[in-house]
């Protein structure tokens, strides 16, 4: 029975990693496997941003919210445009692109699957121009069409599987609970720190596309410069880079600037 439990859960493993679409990432060509599909996707994100703007205080600061959404417009407009242009119109046919301004004094953004973008009125202060607002705007769009959701959901599951796999083995070579439960445990922090990697490189990845996303809309991608360094300067962060889900700030300021030659190639003023 046990080697029929383990035969069954390493078929399932080997299911999990051969099926699912594999894809490319716009703008930088990256390939990704994806287990979930956009359908399943979009219904938990229409879900939760449902309920998050539930609670969610929009900005009463009328200037400050146009400003949101011409930025959100103008991005939106121009992926669409990028879209289109390659071939993926259908990649993003079902997005629906929501820009909203909420009252949070925290220095956050994030989009959800599909398109739903909020803004913190807590950032503001730190981009302190539109164009540095369509910095983060385009880094939050890239999340989204890059599927990075689906993609991190995936690993997941692949992780959770690889885990019950790791169980069965070793309970059917006749170790004790407590060594399997032990085991168990230093996979799942094995499985933690390369999502916590594989996050950093999604990070990366949105801060790369995000910038061409800007420079496409027509806004200067160079300001992130000086806007990460505005963050950095007020960031009271001290977990060691490797342990983060985002680059260090040192990192992703030099990142940027090793971008820009080739990123100012989509800038048209």
């Amino acid at each position: 029975m046990k080697a029929v439990k383990l035969t069954l859960l390493s078929f399932v493993a080997v299911i999990l990693v051969s099926c699912g679409t594999t894809s490319t990432v716009p703008i930088t060509g990256r390939k990704q496997n994806i287990l979930v599909s956009d359908e399943q996707i979009m219904s938990l994100s229409n879900q939760e941003y449902t309920n998050y703007m539930k609670t969610a205080k929009l900005s009463t600061n009328t200037k400050n919210t146009a400003m949101v959404k011409r930025v959100g417009q103008k991005l939106s407009a121009a992926v669409e445009s990028y879209f289109r242009a390659n071939g993926m119109a259908a990649e993003i046919a079902n997005y629906q692109w929501v820009f909203n301004l909420v009252q949070d004094k925290a220095a956050n953004a994030f989009c959800m699957p599909g398109g739903k973008i909020v803004v913190y009125d807590g950032l503001l202060p730190y981009t302190q121009t539109e164009a540095a607002l369509a910095v983060v705007v385009g880094h939050e769009i890239a999340h989204a069409v890059a599927k990075h959701s689906a993609e991190q959901i995936s690993k997941q599951m692949k992780a959770e599987y690889g885990s019950q796999i790791l169980g069965a083995v070793l309970a059917g070579a006749g170790l004790s609970s407590g060594t399997t439960e032990l085991a168990q445990g230093v996979f799942g922090l094995g499985s933690q720190l390369g999502n916590l990697h594989y996050s950093r490189k999604h990070e990366s990845e949105a801060d790369y596309m995000g910038l061409v996303f800007a420079a496409m809309a027509g806004y200067d991608p160079s300001v992130a410069v000086e806007f990460w360094q505005r963050m950095a300067s007020a960031s009271s962060n001290s977990t060691p880079a490797f342990l983060s889900s985002h680059p260090s700030d040192a990192k992703r300021i030099a990142d940027i600037k090793g971008w820009l030659p080739e990123v100012m190639k989509y800038y048209k003023k």
